[in-house]
């Protein structure tokens, strides 16, 4: 008979809930627990975090919600890292899907990999952590998927008072013409 590792699949649930994390109601229903033994599956990992010192990782509850955080006495390090300029620079699939959403906001992420013609899940996560784009409502259609538009913090880093600002895109260019205005235009992001 094989053994289930709760603890191992609660760990696995909460870093793919992030932020969110989740209750102990999420918890029962994709366990298909009761609450009793999913509230002791949840005190066992509690303490085996607890126990073992050297995690950089910690589980906490806020707003009945159960979430993987980073230990605070390791925030000078993260603080580094974010700080960090090899971190800080744009990749050119985030640049191009910066390029799009400002253009075409606002739009889903499917809309966006059909305009570049690969995966966009990096680039998005890239530009909304670094908080030049952000979720502005879902579809109202079926699957709800997110639209994505850009923030305050786009427009103040280049300088424009709102959206229409962003210079006019040529209605007929040669695909080199586009992409070289698009490099100049956010070609500024290179030194983020």
């Amino acid at each position: 008979m094989e053994i289930i590792h709760w603890r191992g699949i609660v760990e696995s649930l909460l870093f793919a809930a992030g932020d969110e994390g989740l209750t102990m109601k999420q918890i029962c229903e994709v366990l298909e627990l009761d609450e009793i033994m999913a509230v002791q599956i949840m005190k066992e990992l509690e303490e085996e975090y607890k126990e073992n010192g050297n995690r950089g990782i910690t589980l906490v509850q806020m707003a009945g919600a159960y979430q993987l955080v980073t230990k605070k006495e390791y925030s000078p390090y993260l603080k580094k890292l974010v700080e960090s300029p090899h971190t800080s620079t744009l990749s050119q699939a985030a640049l191009e899907t910066l390029a799009i959403i400002a253009y075409k906001q606002p739009i889903t992420r499917m809309e966006i990999e059909e305009i570049r013609g690969v995966k966009t899940e990096r680039p998005l996560h890239t530009l909304v952590g670094k908080a030049l784009i952000k979720e502005v409502g879902r579809v109202e259609a079926a699957g709800r998927a997110y639209l994505y538009g850009t923030t305050k913090a786009f427009l103040d880093y280049f300088g424009l008072k709102n959206i229409e600002d962003l210079p006019p895109l040529p209605d007929q260019m040669e695909e080199d013409s586009v992409q070289e205005e698009a490099d100049l235009f956010f070609g500024r992001f290179e030194d983020l």
